[in-house]
């Protein structure tokens, strides 16, 4: 299958956003359904986040520079930050949009209407998360990633509200229509909140994930055979980009132009098992106690007497 780049879906995500706003504000129009209107404000919220992860992809795709010696692939932490910040604050939109209607319970007008028009957009919706999921996990954007769970939830708040309005035009029970429309809006709260979290340990640098480490370990593994040691191994992940450092441990009678040709040739060997990685080693004397020194984040300092 052919492989797009992250900004082609973010923006057939903002050309899906503006139709299915339109055609859930139409549905919303033509019922009255509070329901129908969570649905259709959840859309702009859509729109605003497709937006945003625009922005943050295309900073990302900026080569390094002077300010920035790492690369600007770190900006996608701010999209899924936004995304999972706006996600709660449609959720709080549309709890506080259903309690006037759960007090005045409301007959809801076309109902079939106005659900085949909100169907329609949630139908496209879900199309396109599963494809921007897909490429999120290939590409490792947690932008598409991001983007993905939020159409997802938004496909959720479809589902909840054709329920409830089913259940209102089958038993006449007005006051079921707030009541889906609340207990939609505290089910997608949870998507916010793992997408806050998301957001939370990129910027804190989290290691990378446990299968990450392992294939970095079986790369080790083979060279530990040859009496070569590891330590003062770490890692992290700026958007799509891995950084992963570690010190290599060698004979201290080995030249400086063996030790620098093995440095290269496990790096390489790293970034072919894990594209998109950047590997920085450090050589050391096996025999020099002050390379068993600094396998923390800072050298344990030596106490002169």
């Amino acid at each position: 299958m052919r492989q797009y780049s992250p900004r082609f879906y973010i923006l057939l995500s903002v050309g899906a956003a503006l139709f299915t706003m339109a055609v859930k504000f139409i549905g919303y129009f033509l019922t009255g359904s509070v329901g129908l209107f969570s649905d259709a404000a959840e859309s702009i919220v859509n729109l605003v986040a497709a937006l945003v992860g625009l922005w943050a992809l295309t900073l990302a795709a900026r080569p390094a520079d002077e300010d920035h010696a790492y690369g600007h692939t770190k900006s996608e932490y701010f999209a899924s930050g936004v995304e999972g910040a706006l996600i709660l604050v449609a959720a709080l939109f549309i709890i506080w949009e259903a309690i006037p209607r759960l007090l005045h319970p409301e007959p809801i007008e076309q109902a079939w209407l106005g659900l085949a028009f909100s169907v329609s957009g949630a139908i496209v919706n879900a199309v396109l998360a599963w494809f921007m999921f897909r490429a999120g996990k290939q590409q490792r954007s947690i932008t598409l990633e991001a983007d993905a769970h939020h159409l997802f939830a938004d496909v959720i708040t479809t589902v909840g509200v054709l329920v409830g309005i089913v259940l209102v035009a089958l038993t006449g029970w007005y006051i079921l229509d707030p009541l889906i429309a609340i207990a939609v809006a505290i089910n997608i709260v949870w998507t916010g909140i793992k997408l806050l979290r998301e957001t939370g340990l990129g910027f804190l640098d989290t290691a990378l994930p446990r299968e990450d480490q392992d294939q970095i370990r079986a790369v080790m593994k083979h060279y530990e055979e040859q009496g070569i040691a590891f330590h003062a191994i770490r890692s992290r992940s700026a958007g799509h980009r891995r950084f992963i450092s570690f010190h290599v441990l060698v004979p201290g009678n080995w030249t400086v132009l063996k030790g620098h040709t093995l440095c290269e040739e496990i790096e390489l060997a790293i970034r072919k098992t894990l594209p998109g990685s950047t590997v920085f080693t450090h050589l050391e004397p096996k025999e020099d106690p002050t390379s068993w020194e600094d396998t923390t984040l800072d050298r344990v300092e030596q106490q002169i007497e």
